[in-house]
């Protein structure tokens, strides 16, 4: 009977709550909520021994210190009535409307996530619950209440689901409720989940601040003190607060700073609350008059506001005793939005709830949604909204003077597809307070960022080591994949049809009578496509299409002259490259001009799409940053030794008959000139180039030696292969 007692008058807190900020509140409504939650809840207790009605009730009086609607304080006494009872949607869509029904089923499916588990599968659940926020946001407001509360009595818990929910905690909804801008919440949770994941850091920081706290709060009122009677002196009113930094955000500084508790310094912050923005900059100057402001640690959020609406003036200043101490200036409204975040943006007027539609955190849920359409990996989605909610944000201005934010690293790039996907395609560069950077220019706060885009520009794998954006690496991964998926199925048509012609058969027929589309099914292909992109990829050999299309006796007639035609095509192909491609014959050899290979030299194959085999140095960094799965083994052709054109350079001193020795010494070395071309730089020494044939690299390094040895010869340059 004690218990109920204590949950009526705290259901009566709620009400007088709701009514304070919203008059004309539905409060039938919640009082209904209170009623049915009660009644199917009945019997249930809490780890703790409590009645289950605890819970529901105590997240509805959170739901009501963010000042929302009576929907989402209803659906924070119905949110586990689905989940924990016989509840059903529809009665709670007889009982409450679709509007409640809809908020407590996205709750309760976030509710079933289980993020602690394998990658692929916590990827997907993480894609879930975004898909579930971006619906409807309260649906997050109400589960980030339910995830206080149980923070907040997560004590009876065992110790591994503790340390479990805490990390989830730490790692999901902190981050969430920073992203909302909802900055008491995301403290507490910090706080709370640090105690659980590391109890012994915890416990030190806390004694030591309550150890110190008798000096902190001299010293606080004297800081106060000092600010209170320099506003006085020009007629400004304030609030002036001061409060200690979070455990947490107090442990963060010392891990990162290597530093003890003792050195930090600036453990107590100052808030400075205004009336309007005029006053803010006006005391802005008035502090630093006071202190010394420490460079580089002054950001102005209210010019150029945080994508969650967060405004303030931060400073830094070197204060009394020599001790660095933060200060924030603010309006009354700045402060509000700084500690509700999104659930500000709930305004009643006239018996509505207007709600900010066109909130920017609104939009990055929307976005959000927009961006994971084109990924087929849950893990990539899971990957990029991380790196957007752990942003350390920079501010840049369009040519029209419009605020963009992005993350700390951003380039032009970043910014081009947050303009449009296009844009971002075919961006060649920007013009950065009117100068030319690269497209890996890192963007600062305060540039000015115009694009320069040209039709003839694509995309390039390279770009996603530079970018930071999620929605950046979403739309360059998309369109690098898609490419490389049409040149592997070009490939594979390729492949597929040369092989196909050796037993007499044309690709074109087998795709008309449906033998394709039969035999990418056996391999549980949706279409050709498929088929043809695996052959592309390597992962399915053409041959192993024959083995589907032609009898077994076709194949054992046709498999001795078979057998001679490839001997025979491929000792043409080897014959006229000098190279064997491992696993393939009759296909298009060359060489690759950015690292110029030569017999000798340790050799890779790259498949090029129309051009067959492209072979690099094995050390090629055009090679080491390509397609790995595109990379085939070759080698030289021992038994077919080829001679290749290599353009040598050479330094000499000018004096009569050095061209007739220097021709000579090639012809004795058992190497022919192609091509000379001399010209004298001065009076004193001329310089060459010569094309010459070599079987191979120790050939080559014979020549030049030779070369070095002519007494004039100053020196010999390997300028490539031709």
């Amino acid at each position: 009977m004690n218990q109920t007692g204590t949950s009526i008058v705290r259901f009566g807190e709620i009400q007088d709550m709701v009514k304070a900020y919203y008059p004309d509140a539905d409060l039938d409504l919640i009082r209904a909520a209170y009623v049915y939650s009660a009644q199917v809840h009945i019997g249930q207790t809490r780890r703790s021994g409590e009645p289950y009605l605890v819970h529901p009730v105590a997240v509805a009086m959170i739901l009501a210190q963010m000042r929302l609607d009576e929907a989402s304080v209803a659906t924070g006494l119905l949110h586990d009535t689905v989940e924990d009872t016989l509840a059903t949607p529809e009665e709670l869509e007889r009982f409450f409307g679709k509007e409640i029904a809809t908020l407590v089923d996205g709750v309760t499916k976030i509710s079933k996530i289980e993020f602690e588990s394998k990658e692929e599968r916590q990827a997907e659940n993480f894609r879930k619950m975004i898909l579930a926020m971006s619906r409807d946001i309260r649906v997050l407001l109400v589960k980030l209440a339910d995830r206080l509360h149980n923070m907040r009595t997560l004590g009876p818990m065992p110790p591994e689901a503790q340390t479990r929910i805490a990390r989830e905690t730490m790692e999901i909804y902190s981050p969430l409720a920073a992203r909302l801008g909802i900055y008491w919440i995301r403290t507490e949770l910090e706080d709370l989940a640090f105690r659980y994941l590391n109890p012994d850091r915890f416990n030190y920081i806390k004694t030591r601040l309550q150890e110190t706290l008798k000096q902190r709060e001299e010293y606080v009122n004297n800081v106060i003190r000092v600010v209170r009677e320099k506003l006085e002196q020009y007629n400004i009113k304030a609030v002036i607060k001061g409060r200690n930094k979070e455990i947490y955000s107090i442990h963060q500084k010392m891990f990162a700073q290597h530093l003890d508790f003792d050195q930090i310094h600036d453990i107590t912050a100052f808030r400075i609350i205004l009336n309007n923005v005029s006053e803010c900059y006006a005391v802005l100057g008035l502090i630093h008059s006071l202190w010394r402001p420490v460079p580089g640690r002054f950001k102005d959020y209210v010019a150029m506001p945080k994508s969650n609406r967060y405004q303030s003036l931060h400073t830094t200043v070197i204060g009394p005793d020599g001790l660095r101490i933060e200060i924030q200036i603010r309006t009354n409204e700045m402060d509000l939005i700084a500690e509700e975040g999104i659930a500000a943006h709930w305004s009643y007027k006239e018996g509505k709830i207007v709600e900010a539609e066109d909130a920017k955190v609104v939009n990055w849920l929307r976005q959000m949604m927009e961006w994971q359409q084109d990924l087929e990996d849950p893990r990539e989605f899971f990957e990029n909204v991380r790196v957007d909610l752990y942003p350390d944000e920079v501010y840049v201005f369009t040519p029209k003077g419009e605020v963009k934010e992005f993350p700390k690293g951003a380039t032009p790039l970043d910014f081009a597809y947050s303009i449009h996907t296009e844009v971002g395609h075919r961006c060649v560069g920007a013009r950065v307070n009117g100068k030319m950077v690269s497209l890996k220019y890192q963007l600062r706060t305060g540039d000015s960022v115009e694009i320069i885009t040209s039709v003839h520009q694509k995309p390039s794998k390279d770009w996603l080591k530079f970018v930071k954006t999620g929605r950046a690496r979403t739309k360059i991964r998309h369109y690098v994949l898609t490419e490389e998926r049409e040149r592997a199925i070009q490939m594979g048509m390729d492949s597929t049809d040369r092989e196909l012609r050796k037993w007499r058969l044309e690709l074109g027929r087998a795709e008309k009578e449906g033998e394709m589309l039969k035999i990418a099914h056996e391999y549980s292909f949706k279409s050709e496509a498929d088929l043809y992109a695996a052959i592309g990829y390597g992962r399915i050999s053409p041959k192993a299409i024959i083995t589907r299309l032609v009898p077994p006796s076709e194949r054992e007639k046709a498999k001795a002259a078979l057998a001679e035609e490839k001997h025979v095509k491929k000792e043409r192909t080897t014959t006229k490259s000098g190279v064997k491609v491992h696993g393939l014959t009759d296909v298009m050899v060359n060489f690759a001009k950015c690292c110029n290979p030569l017999p000798g030299d340790p050799i890779r194959g790259f498949i090029t799409r129309g051009r067959g085999v492209t072979v690099h140095k094995q050390d090629c960094i055009n090679l080491q940053t390509s397609d790995f799965k595109r990379i085939i083994d070759v080698t030289w052709d021992e038994d077919q030794p080829i001679r290749r054109t290599v353009k040598l350079g050479l330094q000499v001193e000018n004096k009569m008959g050095m061209l007739a020795t220097i021709s000579g010494v090639i012809a004795s070395a058992d190497s022919d000139i192609v091509q000379a071309n001399i010209k004298t730089v001065s009076d004193h020494y001329a310089e060459g180039t010569f094309m010459i044939s070599v079987r191979n690299l120790d050939h080559l390094n014979s020549v030049m030696n030779a070369l070095k040895s002519i007494k004039g010869v100053r020196k010999v340059d390997r300028l490539g292969v031709i």
